[in-house]
């Protein structure tokens, strides 16, 4: 996650809502998206779907490309009528195959987008879930950090082996 905020201030970029929102669990997020959406009438512009990807790279050597796996995928895209006679969408795209969590996290997609009635709730779970990314980093840089080797001493070594 990167330090830029929004011009309101301490949102994280809108490209992180999903990483963060998902971090949270899948129960909290359902209940706050059914909270948001409660008088609202709330229609799937594009049916939530889970499914596989593949994950294609290309080769450095010949630039060609090939498959090196699957991923899973699940996407939805929502229409949120208010009662207020407002129209709001959201969409998530997410590496899960869990098709109820990627339609909540649609819906708290608008919400927060459009700030519509409840979205200062949708905004504190944001919050809470970019403090959890960010305690998932700090502690994968730590691991990363302890493992480090430190190739300097094997030459000083092999200079040893040599007497």
């Amino acid at each position: 996650m990167n330090a830029m905020t929004e011009p309101d201030g301490f949102l994280p970029p809108r490209s992180q809502w999903m990483r963060c929102l998902s971090s949270l669990s899948p129960s909290a997020l359902k209940a706050l998206a059914a909270t948001c959406t409660a008088d609202c009438e709330v229609t799937d512009l594009l049916m939530p779907k889970a499914g596989l990807g593949l994950l294609q790279l290309r080769d450095s050597a010949l630039g060609e490309a090939y498959f090196i796996g699957e991923i899973p995928l699940a996407r939805a895209h929502v229409r949120i009528l208010t009662p207020t006679g407002r129209v709001i969408e959201g969409a998530a795209f997410l590496m899960d195959d869990r098709v109820g969590i990627v339609k909540a996290l649609a819906i708290l997609d608008a919400v927060l987008a459009a700030q519509t009635p409840g979205w200062q709730q949708v905004e504190q779970a944001l919050l809470q879930g970019q403090q959890t990314v960010l305690e998932q980093e700090r502690v994968r840089k730590l691991m990363i950090e302890t493992t480090r080797v430190d190739f300097s001493l094997l030459s000083a070594a092999e200079e040893n082996d040599d007497v």
